[in-house]
């Protein structure tokens, strides 16, 4: 994946205080920018896509803030692919594998609720997540990746 996301010509990076109106931010600054990239905001991918980046920046606010005073939000897009991540300081890494498409999220709180969400759209949809932890293993970014 690491080659895929070099290749992508489309690249925006958002830092936010790690506060409860990041999510907002990080939603509307993707459909800003997926829309200077000539991404309309009707494609079928950009809702879930939405809604994946809303998950994943509201466990950064509810779960990392202590560790992590800000949280990074960086977008990438090409042709036929859009991805994103979320970064943040603190050093737990979900274990997104385990989440798999059939996961209903029952008896799931906190973190592994909204993941389960996470995942089961990105799967639906074709495409694929992955946790990258930071080299010193102090944070983590979440990368998403979905196909246009």
């Amino acid at each position: 994946m690491s080659s895929l996301l070099q290749t992508l010509p489309h690249r925006h990076v958002l830092t936010l205080p790690t506060l409860p109106e990041a999510v907002r931010t990080a939603r509307e600054t993707a459909e800003q920018t997926l829309t200077e990239w000539g991404i309309g905001l009707r494609h079928p991918a950009v809702d879930p896509a939405l809604l994946v980046l809303g998950e994943l920046v509201t466990n950064s606010v509810r779960h990392a803030a202590d560790c992590s005073p800000q949280l990074t939000v960086i977008y990438a897009a090409g042709r036929d692919c859009l991805a994103f991540a979320v970064h943040d300081r603190h050093p737990y890494q979900p274990p997104l594998g385990t989440l798999g498409a059939g996961t209903d999220g029952t008896g799931a709180t906190g973190a592994t609720g909204g993941l389960a969400t996470v995942m089961e759209v990105t799967l639906g949809l074709g495409g694929s997540a992955v946790v990258r932890p930071d080299a010193d293993g102090r944070g983590k970014s979440i990368w998403i990746t979905l196909p246009l």
